[in-house]
């Protein structure tokens, strides 16, 4: 199995570093400025919750299922986590058709959560930015995964102002954060859309 190498990813207004343990309690403390918003998103509350959500993620990306990182802003501090995960590299029976993919044919981005004070902020859509640029520009990956729970309307327009599709909904999916049995919205984005999602990104953050 390929195992993509931990990368850095660098923007004016944010910085996404490869997710430590020692990040641990910098994530706790940008949660704790406020959870109104995690209603939907399973954050831990707690050190030891949260040293066990960072270890599971570092986990997966052992074996190759996702990359981590830890989201910090301009001045270097913590303010949430997202990253790459769902890692498809798919068996093909000829040549693939091109463009070929140069790293996975397809991914999701998901686990994302921001302390209260970067949301809907230049930190939000250059994080986007970046981490699309990163997979459809750097990989050429097929296409790109955003799920979420079903009634979260906030998230689930969050995603389709990135310029994804909505693929329709998946009934009893999953737990929910707030245990109830959970229906998850699809959203997709592919290679071919990623350019004028891209310009939509750039004039947003101009």
């Amino acid at each position: 199995m390929n195992i993509l190498e931990p990368l850095s990813l660098t923007g004016r207004h944010v910085r996404l570093e490869p997710l430590r343990l020692e990040h641990a309690p910098a994530l706790l403390a940008a949660a704790d400025e406020s959870r109104g918003s995690f209603g939907w998103t399973l954050v831990p509350t707690d050190l030891d919750g949260m040293r066990a959500y960072v270890a599971t993620a570092l986990a997966e990306q052992a074996r190759g299922e996702s990359m981590p990182f830890a989201v910090q802003d301009a001045a270097g501090a913590v303010v949430g986590s997202t990253r790459f995960m769902s890692i498809e590299r798919w068996r093909w029976p000829g040549p693939p058709p091109e463009p070929a993919a140069l790293g996975p044919d397809a991914l999701e981005i998901g686990f994302t959560w921001y302390a209260a004070r970067v949301q809907r902020t230049a930190l939000n859509s250059e994080a986007k930015l970046l981490l699309c640029t990163q997979a459809f520009e750097g990989w050429r990956v097929r296409r790109v995964l955003w799920k979420t729970d079903a009634r979260n309307e906030r998230s689930r327009a969050a995603i389709l102002r990135i310029g994804a599709r909505f693929d329709g909904v998946l009934r009893a999916h999953r737990p929910g954060a707030d245990g109830a049995v959970r229906d998850t919205a699809f959203f997709s984005m592919l290679g071919s859309e990623w350019p004028e999602a891209k310009l939509s990104l750039l004039r947003r953050l101009r």
